[in-house]
């Protein structure tokens, strides 16, 4: 399975952050369908004594188009989310993207309406 060109950048930075990789990648089967999350962390909360689990699906966002990658991305999102929700509904689901896709491309008004 390919991986995202950034995969081990936001690896590394849950690892950094204290997060233990659990999952890489994440499986879930739902009705019929596998779904290979890009990764499974989860992170012990001291005050809380839960496991707090986190999911993250990783995307380049390397097309010229930044549209076309934002539809498969959110394709991707919504479909994961439901899954999770179904197989493991305490595990939050993120999507990491690069710093410049977040800058040039998710401020922008029409990105932000979708994912409010």
């Amino acid at each position: 399975m390919a991986k995202d060109l950034f995969h081990d950048v936001v690896k590394n930075a849950l690892i950094k952050d204290g997060w233990q990789i659990t999952d890489d990648p994440f499986f879930l089967k739902v009705g019929g369908v596998e779904f290979f999350i890009d990764l499974g962390a989860e992170k012990l909360i001291a005050a809380e004594r839960n496991g707090q689990r986190i999911a993250v699906e990783i995307k380049s966002f390397i097309n010229p188009s930044s549209i076309t990658d934002f539809h498969l991305a959110i394709g991707q999102f919504i479909n994961y989310r439901v899954a999770l929700k179904v197989k493991d509904p305490e595990r939050q689901l993120f999507l990491a993207i690069p710093d410049t896709t977040y800058q040039r491309f998710f401020q922008k008004e029409f990105p932000q309406i979708v994912i409010q």
